[in-house]
């Protein structure tokens, strides 16, 4: 099991993460949150109500994995329940970040998964992203919706929402995020265009598959091939 990340580190992690996601329109307004999980029972993360792109290190706040606040001075989301749901089922888990990306939330709209064997990187970083049923915001049916996943995929779309992405790294975890978007956007374009999509084969998958543990990759799905 890997060590927990430093606290400094983490909060810079955040901080950084929380840029990126703003300025590739990830989020808009007070959207999206990320956590870190720092300790046993601590969960460094944003709090509810700030812009992912102007948060200043002092405004974090501080959970245990019931969600209850340890330290700061914020409020922690209504969202952060499935972050903890997502460490409670995977232990091995040091971050969540979730963001509203357009492709990714236009596809929870439609209830589209993304997986299709397209590309050779999704294969292997992502594997196939389903989408779950759409839940209140704030309930104990998101994180009901996304547990059943945490452990064999590595994200997923929420219905009608957006996108949430786990990792036992900050970075590993808004970089999942980057790759889903980017899946979503390809898949998108190739939607548009005139003719066949030209789908890698089951053997091509398969050896792409075998190629996720040497990246130590530990989930991911399977793609799944049009009837």
């Amino acid at each position: 099991m890997s060590s927990y990340p430093k606290r400094e580190k983490a909060k810079e992690a955040i901080l950084e993460i929380g840029r990126r996601m703003y300025h590739q329109g990830f989020v808009a307004a007070n959207d999206g949150n990320i956590s870190v999980r720092i300790g046993k029972d601590a969960v460094l993360a944003t709090p509810s109500g700030v812009s992912k792109g102007f948060m200043k290190k002092k405004i974090l706040v501080v959970t245990d994995l019931e969600g209850n606040l340890i330290e700061g001075n914020g409020k922690p989301s209504s969202e952060l329940k499935m972050h903890l749901r997502a460490y409670k089922e995977d232990d091995g888990l040091r971050s969540v970040c979730h963001a509203h990306p357009p492709f990714c939330t236009a596809f929870s709209i439609m209830k589209r998964p993304l997986d299709l064997p397209m590309l050779a990187e999704a294969v292997i970083t992502l594997g196939d992203v389903p989408v779950t049923p759409y839940a209140e915001l704030g309930s104990e049916e998101v994180p009901e919706a996304i547990a059943p996943y945490v452990r064999t995929h590595n994200g997923v779309i929420l219905g009608n929402h957006g996108a949430v992405t786990w990792a036992d790294d900050p970075f590993a975890a808004f970089y999942r995020l980057e790759s889903m978007e980017y899946y979503a956007k390809i898949t998108f374009l190739t939607d548009c265009l005139p003719g066949e999509r030209n789908l890698l084969e089951k053997e091509e998958v398969e050896r792409l598959i075998l190629m996720r543990e040497k990246f130590g990759i530990r989930n991911g799905g399977y793609p799944k091939w049009p009837e």
